[in-house]
């Protein structure tokens, strides 16, 4: 379902375009195909004066951000997500040793995470499942059974929990799901761009699942911390707004800059990090399983 509706706003985006190009000029409908990389830059320009103090990004790292956001925006939402969402199936091979969960954000769907996958397939012994969160725009509670069907199945497989590493929403999908079926065994959790206590840009879409993410919303503040939290945060996020509710309280933490909201998934310093603690959990792995 997310990836029709995404391949329904991609035709409607370059109809727009073409229509508006034959009747006012090429110029003008080029500009209509790019119109979001074209509002972002007022929008990264506003993150000077929304993070303050430490957290306040440069104008360069800004600029960088901007170009790297609209790179890896188009490749995401114009391509991967619409039209190749089942080219990098689940992983699932007989005896790996480590598991690791892709939850994907707002308004996306499994191909978010396809040179994750990709990279993860040659990876020895990982087993890997990126469930797209459905429907679309509905209430990041119902998330929480996806979830958990796609914990036990890498749990049955491996004998212990999986790694789970989420992008913006996904890591609040993950809290939900903790907070119906968590238990004794602590998952270990990436949260790239998460907004944990809120985003002020939530409020502006009326779908459930973005009310939910309302700045210091009751429906936010009622989720509990997760236990094993390494919390990736950029002070160049334009969706998650102030930058500093991806890094909360507890979590380790870490900064990275000039890179935007969906630019985080493709950058090297987020792959290393994950690189890291997979090694860890590799490394936990090689304990004789429970039976």
């Amino acid at each position: 379902m997310n990836a029709r509706l995404q391949r329904a706003w991609f035709v409607v985006r370059w109809l727009i375009a073409i229509i508006l190009g034959w009747r006012c000029g090429w110029g003008w409908g080029l500009a209509a195909a790019f119109v979001y990389p074209l509002l972002l830059l007022p929008v990264f320009a506003a993150l000077r004066l929304i993070n303050r103090g430490p957290l306040q990004p440069r104008w360069g790292d800004l600029l960088q951000a901007w170009l790297r956001e609209v790179v890896a925006t188009e490749l995401s939402f114009g391509w991967r997500q619409p039209w190749r969402t089942e080219a990098e199936p689940d992983h699932l091979p007989a005896g790996a040793d480590t598991g690791v969960l892709l939850v994907h954000g707002f308004s996306c769907n499994r191909a978010f995470w396809n040179r994750w996958m990709a990279r993860l397939r040659r990876e020895p012994g990982v087993a890997f499942i990126a469930p797209s969160l459905e429907p679309a725009f509905g209430s990041i509670d119902a998330y929480a059974e996806t979830i958990e069907a796609a914990v036990q199945r890498l749990r049955g497989l491996t004998g212990r929990m999986p790694l789970i590493v989420c992008h913006s929403m996904g890591g609040l999908a993950v809290r939900a799901w903790w907070q119906r079926f968590g238990g004794p065994e602590l998952p270990a959790v990436i949260t790239l761009g998460t907004p944990h206590g809120g985003t002020l840009p939530a409020s502006l879409s009326p779908a459930t699942n973005s009310q939910q993410m309302r700045w210091q919303g009751e429906w936010i503040r009622a989720l509990p911390p997760l236990p094993r939290l390494t919390a990736v945060w950029t002070p160049c996020d334009q969706l998650v707004m102030p930058a500093s509710t991806a890094a909360p309280a507890g979590a380790a933490a870490h900064r990275i800059d000039a890179v935007g909201h969906v630019g985080l998934v493709s950058d090297a310093r987020v792959w290393a990090l994950f690189q890291t603690v997979l090694d860890s959990s590799r490394v936990s792995a090689s304990t004789p399983r429970r039976i």
